[in-house]
């Protein structure tokens, strides 16, 4: 017990790492618990209870948990966390410990813990089945961790042998040196923050709508949860329009506005919120055209759940096109004000933008209204 606690207690790079995720004096855990607890207390006082398969809690904790850790390790931050360690004396094991083990008591306390008590506040479980879904959320973490790790190994091997192969060079091969403890080192968690400004674009004009278009493209993250949500309004009228009696087609544009990488890209890169902020009036023609291209993006996905709802029930006329438009802009007005006026500040790394409470406003704003006009 001694050893484990100077290797992974105060001033190690455990602690250094869980200083950066969770604060100098780790409020964050303070606060993620005390929001687990009043949800929970809410919850059970409404005594609302559903039937939940012990199945689909497994499922929830194992794959959330594992879906949070691989975004939280590919966070574009965490290459200024490791520059700060590499310039220090370290053990390969120690680090690769201490790193995974931080960023996976990152994930249990401040995400999957919410979810978990939202499941055990909303049915009944036994304490073999709330033990067996913390055990398989924290398994998610190591698998998630061990899964990052194989492919980054996998990546750089292949890098490594082509360009041996590129130069002519054929590496003779030694006992144990492809072994896996020789190649795995705390290095394999390092990704180089990738800069996207070594290509120069000139011109006399300066298109803010073009400039965002390469912003959006030139993240892998960004465009995947775009096309997911699109793929999520062509499913959306089979579970609408189960409601008979209903008017839920409005339903649908206001959670389809809730795409969040594209409503925070300038809390996410404070260096061009200050490049924005600094020029004259931003204010009107950045805004302006930030809201308009959040708009187009929105109603494209409104396009696709139209669509889809006049395939599978019919009934789509120019009001309800009128309205998607509606719903498109007014998203994309109230989005821009937040970002613009209330931007989210002392974010630690990605995950915690993905995951603010502020994505929810619009949403909800949006939802309400939704409601108002299917009555």
């Amino acid at each position: 017990m001694r050893s484990f606690c100077e290797k992974y207690g105060k001033n190690t790079p455990f602690y250094a790492v869980a200083k950066q995720l969770f604060g100098r004096k780790y409020e964050r855990i303070s606060r993620s618990l005390m929001l687990c607890l009043i949800l929970f207390l809410a919850v059970y006082a409404s005594e609302l209870r559903v039937q939940v398969s012990p199945a689909v809690l497994y499922l929830t904790a194992a794959v959330f948990s594992a879906g949070i850790m691989w975004r939280a390790l590919n966070s574009a931050q965490n290459a200024e966390i490791f520059m700060g360690l590499f310039m220090l004396p370290f053990d390969d094991r120690e680090m690769m410990i201490s790193y995974a083990a931080a960023f996976g008591g990152y994930t249990l306390i401040t995400k999957t813990a919410v979810v978990l008590a939202l499941f055990f506040a909303a049915a009944q479980w036994s304490a073999a089945e709330i033990g067996a879904a913390v055990l398989l959320a924290c398994l998610g973490c190591v698998v998630s961790a061990g899964w990052y790790a194989a492919i980054h190994l996998y990546k750089e091997g292949r890098e490594s042998n082509l360009w041996n192969a590129f130069h002519g060079k054929v590496p003779e091969p030694k006992a144990g040196e492809h072994s896996l403890r020789k190649r795995l080192d705390a290095y394999v968690f390092y990704q180089p923050s990738i800069s996207y400004g070594k290509k120069r674009h000139t011109g006399r004009k300066g298109y803010i709508l073009r400039y965002l278009l390469r912003y959006i493209t030139s993240n892998k993250n960004y465009l995947v949860n775009t096309a997911g949500l699109w793929l999520i309004a062509g499913l959306l009228p089979l579970m609408l329009g189960q409601f008979d009696g209903l008017n839920t087609l409005p339903m649908g544009f206001a959670i389809l506005c809730m795409n969040t990488p594209i409503c925070i890209l300038l809390s996410c890169d404070p260096d061009l919120e200050q490049a924005v902020r600094l020029l004259p009036g931003q204010s009107v023609r950045f805004c302006g055209a930030y809201g308009l291209f959040i708009a187009l993006v929105n109603f494209t996905g409104s396009s696709v759940y139209l669509v889809s709802w006049q395939v599978i029930h019919g009934g789509i006329g120019i009001a309800e096109v009128l309205t998607a438009a509606g719903f498109a802009a007014a998203s994309a007005a109230l989005s821009v004000y937040l970002e613009w006026r209330h931007p989210i500040r002392d974010w630690k790394i990605e995950n915690d933008l993905w995951h603010h409470p502020r994505k929810y406003i619009v949403p909800v704003v949006m939802l309400l209204a939704g409601a108002v006009a299917g009555m």
